[in-house]
């Protein structure tokens, strides 16, 4: 499975059979630009805010996952849990979704906009998870302390922070988001940067640690 990073949240998974999932497409954030239009099978939106949920971006016969429920398209499984976008219930940000895909035998796990510590049953729900991408940049979603204990909490052999601080962000980034060395200092884990990351079930102990990407 390859795994690109647009920045924020948003990524393109593609599986060894050529099944491309993307997932939390935006338009233009800043100075985030996707590609575009992107041929896709499948796109997921985790919540309905508009640097998550710009589908247009997306072309194809695509299966659209947006809902928490579970999904299936080819060699791709797909199940989403209900969250929330902060720690009242969905009241101040409204409600996020977890999606779990099982891609070549491997769990990947995209928290979108989460906002709190998962609960038992989401976490029994989720499952231990090969691949973790988790927000970092706090504000308005979990923070970098937060994050940490959410990788602990599902077992992440592989851990990408999103929603963060970048140069590309610019001035307002740094004031809407912290930057990823509060999450890397907090993890105390291994760091691996990479452009793209291709990773299987016999190389996923190699990357075991923390994955920065580039933005792409």
């Amino acid at each position: 499975m390859k795994i690109k990073w647009f920045g924020q949240s948003a990524f393109l998974l593609t599986s060894d059979a050529g099944t491309r999932i993307l997932i939390d497409p935006y338009d233009r954030l800043l100075r985030y630009k996707m590609p575009k239009p992107i041929e896709v099978d499948m796109v997921a939106v985790t919540h309905n805010h508009g640097d998550h949920n710009k589908i247009h971006v997306a072309s194809g016969n695509y299966l659209l996952a947006n809902e928490p429920k579970e999904y299936n398209h080819e060699d791709v499984s797909v199940k989403g849990i209900k969250t929330y976008h902060d720690k009242a219930n969905g009241k101040k940000r409204g409600d996020n979704i977890i999606f779990r895909f099982d891609v070549d035998g491997l769990k990947v796990c995209h928290c979108g906009d989460l906002g709190h510590i998962l609960t038992e049953e989401q976490v029994k729900d989720i499952g231990k998870v090969d691949v973790l991408m988790v927000p970092v940049g706090g504000r308005t979603t979990i923070n970098a302390v937060e994050a940490t204990q959410i990788m602990h909490q599902l077992e992440a052999i592989v851990t990408i922070p999103m929603h963060y601080s970048t140069k590309a962000l610019g001035i307002l980034g740094k004031i809407l988001f912290d930057k990823v060395d509060k999450f890397i200092q907090a993890t105390g884990q291994r760091i691996t940067e990479v452009a793209m990351l291709d990773v299987n079930s016999e190389s996923l102990q190699q990357y075991s640690g923390v994955i920065t990407m580039k933005y792409l």
